[in-house]
This record gives C-alpha cells, sequence and structure tokens, in this order.
C-alpha cells in the first residue's frame, strides 16, 4: 500500500504491537500485514475466513492496537481506497513524494525509478514464445548448467536450489575449486548452458559460451546488450536491463526473468513435478525445517 501514509500507520502500530498480541491475534494480524490491499473491501467475517481465524480475533486485534473495533481499523484503508492510493500509485508522483522527504529519498527514489524501468524495459523485450522454447529445451535436456561468476554467482544457485526442489539434473558452475570449462567437460548436445554476464563481461563465462557451443550444448543467454558476447549466436538469448545509480549493474531484471523462466519450465513439464514439489515441502515440514505459525507468537 506504497504512499498510503494513514493505513502505513496502521500497518506499524501492528508491528509495533507485535508482541502484545495473542498468538490468534498474531494470525490475524500476520494476515493484514502481507494483504493490506483486502482490508478496506472485506466484511471482518469475510477477512477472518481467510486469515483463518474467527471474526472475533480481528475485533480483538483492532482493539489491542487501539482501535474502538474492526470497522474503526479498517477505516484508514477505505480512506487510501477513496483517495486513490490504495494501487500501486501513480509513479511519477510517488516518485517526487520520496524525493521531498530529503536526506537519502533522493537516492531511493532514483534506485525505486531504476529498478521499475529495469523490469518493464526487459520484459517490454521478451514474448512468451520464446521462454516457451528456452523451457522446453531445459526440460528436454539430460543436464543443466547454471553459469554465473561474482555477483551472478548467487544468481545462478538461487535458480539451481529452486529448480532442484522438482528436478534432479541442475548444477551451479562454477563448482567450488573448479573452472567452468572443467565443469563442462563431458556436457554434449543432451545439455543445456544458461550463462548470465553484464558489461564489464567476464571473460571465464564468455569463454565457456564458446565451449559449449563448440560441444553442441543448448545455449541460454542473458546479458545486458544485444551485441553482448553470449547473447550473439546463443540459441536462447534474453537481454535484461542493468541500469543503476549505484556502481554495481543491477540484478532485479535477472533475477525476474530466471524466475520467469523457472515458472515456464515448470508449466510445460510433466504433471509428476508438481507431486515432486510438494513432496519436497511436505518433508521439510515434517523435519520441522521451516516455522509452524504457531510458533512465530
Amino acid at each position: 500500500m506504497n504512499g498510503t501514509n494513514v493505513s502505513t500507520n496502521v500497518l506499524s502500530r501492528l508491528t509495533a504491537e507485535w508482541g502484545a498480541l495473542t498468538p490468534e491475534a498474531q494470525k490475524a494480524a500476520r494476515y493484514v500485514l502481507e494483504n493490506p490491499q483486502d482490508v478496506g473491501v472485506s466484511t471482518v467475517r469475510e477477512i477472518a475466513e481467510a486469515a483463518n481465524v474467527k471474526p472475533n480475533t480481528f475485533v480483538r486485534m483492532a482493539r489491542q492496537v487501539g482501535f474502538d473495533g474492526y470497522d474503526d481499523f479498517r477505516e484508514p484503508f477505505r480512506q487510501a481506497i477513496r483517495s486513490g492510493t490504495v494501487s500501486f500509485p501513480d509513479r511519477a508522483r510517488w516518485l517526487q513524494d520520496i524525493r521531498k522527504r530529503g536526506g537519502l529519498g533522493g537516492l531511493y527514489a532514483d534506485l525505486a525509478s531504476a529498478a521499475l524501468n529495469n523490469i518493464e524495459e526487459t520484459f517490454a523485450g521478451i514474448d512468451e514464445a520464446r521462454l516457451k522454447a528456452a523451457a522446453q529445451a531445459i526440460w528436454r535436456s539430460r543436464s543443466v548448467f547454471v553459469l554465473g561468476v561474482g555477483v551472478n554467482n548467487s544468481n545462478a544457485r538461487n535458480f539451481t536450489y529452486l529448480a532442484s526442489t522438482g528436478m534432479k539434473q541442475f548444477h551451479a558452475i562454477p563448482r567450488a575449486g573448479s573452472v567452468p570449462a572443467d565443469d563442462l567437460a563431458w556436457a554434449g548436445e543432451r545439455d543445456v548452458l544458461i550463462a548470465m554476464t553484464c558489461k564489464p563481461y567476464r571473460r571465464e563465462v564468455v569463454d565457456a559460451v564458446a565451449i559449449a557451443r563448440e560441444q553442441g550444448m543448448t545455449v541460454i543467454g542473458l546479458s545486458d546488450s544485444p551485441a553482448s558476447p553470449i547473447i550473439i549466436g546463443a540459441d536462447h538469448a534474453f537481454v535484461v536491463c542493468a541500469d543503476t545509480p549505484q556502481f554495481f549493474p543491477s540484478s532485479v531484471s535477472t533475477i525476474a526473468v530466471l524466475e520467469t523462466l523457472l515458472s515456464f519450465v515448470i508449466a510445460v513439464a510433466s504433471p509428476e513435478i508438481v507431486e515432486r514439489v510438494e513432496k519436497f515441502h511436505q518433508r521439510r515440514h515434517e523435519l520441522g525445517i521451516y516455522v509452524a505459525d504457531e510458533d512465530q507468537g
């Protein structure tokens, strides 16, 4: 609920009073914090059902943070709807408001603007058909090697980690103590290389892409220019916008494209992949890896 100062103040009060709330009231508060857009348009019964608590829980929660009841609590969110700021605000107005706050507001506005522009420009240059084709190549492959060095190393490993919840053929490279060329030594026509690098282009990534092509691998390239050495000649090429006021290139668009690509892989995959992902996370719940809602008091 960006730009909605009144309702934002309510959310701040919820977090400030969190420790004083009962476990059930915390469930209600958590739903509000995670879904503030629902508050202004929902009755107490509707929002209680969505949060899986009793309606009286929302009433008690509202009173615990200083309101007369749920209607009083909901009113700031309704005001936000009436003023037209409940949805994502007009960007120019929002950024101007941030700048007026002084201090680091200008930097914050510049970074927010760059991130939003990067996402828009990146996805404007990518269509569904290209993503689907790359996803199908990944799903049909024997192995998928995901290559990133520097900041992109964490992006590559995050992509591989997420993919591993439902698939086994993904490998983030370079492996510890290795170099990309060695990791690809036995790869061939049945394998895929996903490579990413932005200016200044990392030599080991450019060299690895050249090796992959020589060995007949399918190459999926993510870079910041159509003239990038890993984009030219790639079987599936995605140009990402990485502009930013800071020193290092932004990873926002790269991460967004990777997440979208992985979603497309799951969409084109065999039906059993959904069961695999569910089984993976069910096992984690059974092992107590995740914190249960009742433990978050």
